[in-house]
């Protein structure tokens, strides 16, 4: 699949789960839901330490979330994200997202999560950020989704 097709039909999902919003607001887990949820979409924060995120419920896995997303963004540590694309299979969740920032903020690709998503049926986008591909992207996320295709950084194939 062409990452192009790949990042519309994630994004015409309504229900989109992000793994690693965080408590102090600043990651881009909490760039990537606050800019979600202003678009229109029900999203839902996933972290295990917290009970509230950015004013709303946050669940400590994608378990207990109150209804199943059609998509996750994982915003974790690789490792982390094996271990949510694993209840993402359990949960017949068949869309996934790799955040994968600049080179000095991390990447949540994992070559095993994606081995695992290929196996399993799921369509897992590696690399790149959904405010790289949204309608209404600001023009600093427009700006890195065109370096990073002229550079050989974005996948064209997933």
């Amino acid at each position: 699949m062409l990452m192009q097709a790949a990042t519309q039909d994630f994004l015409a999902q309504k229900r989109i789960a992000v793994v690693g919003v965080s408590r102090d607001g600043k990651h881009a887990a909490n760039l990537i839901y606050r800019k979600l949820r202003s678009e229109g979409y029900r999203v839902y924060a996933v972290n295990p330490q917290a009970q509230t995120l950015e004013g709303d419920l946050a669940y400590p896995d994608l378990k207990s979330l109150p209804e199943t997303p059609d998509g996750v963004v994982i915003v974790t540590r690789p490792q982390v994200g094996e271990q949510v694309v694993q209840q993402c299979a359990e949960l017949g969740i068949k869309r996934v997202w790799m955040h994968n920032g600049m080179h000095s903020l991390g990447s949540s690709v994992s070559p095993q999560a994606l081995e695992f998503c290929r196996a399993n049926g799921i369509t897992a986008i590696p690399g790149g950020c959904p405010m790289m591909y949204i309608q209404n992207a600001d023009f600093g996320h427009r700006f890195m989704r065109w370096m990073q295709n002229l550079s050989g950084g974005l996948p064209k194939q997933i």
